[in-house]
């Protein structure tokens, strides 16, 4: 029988699927069989021909999980099935038997299993399946993934465990998440305060990362839904800045911060045509992760063959400059098997940020 974690949080982008992926990493120093399930899944891909959730992609991508992937995402949630569960047309009971089998197969499969939930506790409810009773059923005990900050994340974790406690769920620990380095400790002695009394374990996640925050060229390939051109290798490559290319070409240059992704209109051949030539030198090589070349108008013949012979990476797109930083700005970065950089980021700190043992001792 595996030892059984379920990852729950208080919200979306809490960071459940680095936590996971930290885990799964930090298990499999010690057991020798680690497996992973996300019972629900409202975000999905294909993988090997399936239908399934982009976390359970994920985790079988980067843990060789390939195998059992019909396992690792029983229930991948499809525009209007929620109305076919509440119509009567999809049994609720039948899916839940569906997860129970299914974290069933791995447990005989696994040593560790790592549990993964959906946004908050009461999430797919409707389905008649939320976290807590998702839960229980497994009979798995619960870590809660909170934000960083004191009252709202007391006051978040605490309408959660309502929830849990409502379906007689043992709620091991709290791990307060995305902290501010400098306010970390004060953070997690508020949090031990709060919950005092109550059994339940306090503790400190990831500290705030912007890099794990930041989106990768290849993220912004499908933000924009457009490919990416150039040097193709450096599709993991994270951008912590995204710059409008509005000035003079100089005081863009002037601009330029690490890693920075150059907006710039497709009629400004000056500036393209610069930053094609900086990009060869190693100290802008560093500040130009790449452009996106917006707009209706065509790029110039001239400034074409630039652009493709300097091996920048870019991304040409028809919408505006404008609307192209909209689009990136307002996307949350999701990790995905192609982030390289970012998940052997995550292995690293996980290794220093993440108390593993006092995690597997409260299971």
């Amino acid at each position: 029988m595996a030892k059984k974690v379920f990852i729950a949080a208080t919200g979306k982008d809490s960071g459940k699927t680095t936590t996971s992926l930290s885990l799964m990493h930090l298990a499999s120093r010690k057991y020798d069989r680690v497996g992973f399930i996300k019972p629900l899944g409202p975000k999905l891909t294909t993988f090997n021909g399936l239908t399934v959730d982009k976390d359970a992609a994920l985790m079988a991508g980067v843990f060789g999980l390939a195998r059992d992937i019909e396992f690792m995402s029983p229930i991948a949630v499809y525009p209007g099935m929620t109305k076919e569960v509440l119509d009567g047309k999809i049994s609720a009971a039948a899916l839940l038997e569906k997860v129970c089998h299914a974290v069933a197969e791995l447990e005989k499969r696994y040593d560790f299993l790592v549990i993964e939930g959906a946004g908050h506790s009461g999430v797919g409810s409707v389905l008649g399946m939320s976290n807590a009773r998702l839960a229980r059923a497994v009979g798995s005990p619960v870590m809660i993934i909170s934000g960083g900050g004191i009252g709202n994340a007391i006051d978040a974790v605490s309408m959660n465990l309502a929830v849990f406690r409502q379906e007689g769920i043992d709620v091991k620990l709290i791990l307060s998440n995305k902290l501010i380095p400098e306010k970390r400790e004060a953070n997690i002695h508020y949090m031990r305060q709060a919950f005092k009394g109550t059994g339940i374990a306090v503790d400190g996640g990831f500290n705030y990362s912007p890099i794990l925050a930041n989106p990768t060229l290849s993220r912004i390939e499908k933000i924009l839904g457009c490919p990416l051109k150039g040097d193709l290798t450096e599709a993991s490559r994270i951008v912590h800045h995204v710059q409008l290319g509005a000035a003079s070409a100089q005081r863009v240059a002037d601009l330029l911060e690490e890693s920075s992704l150059l907006l710039v209109n497709s009629s400004r051949d000056e500036l393209m045509v610069m930053l094609a030539s900086l990009h060869h030198l190693p100290e802008y090589k560093e500040k130009i992760a790449g452009l996106v070349v917006a707009g209706l108008s065509p790029v110039s013949a001239i400034t074409q063959k630039i652009l493709d012979d300097s091996n920048i990476p870019y991304i040409r797109t028809e919408i505006t400059n404008s609307e192209a930083f909209a689009r990136i700005t307002g996307d949350v970065s999701k990790i995905t098997e192609e982030d390289t950089e970012k998940i052997a980021l995550i292995r690293s700190l996980a290794e220093t940020e993440l108390d593993f043992d006092a995690i597997d001792a409260l299971l």
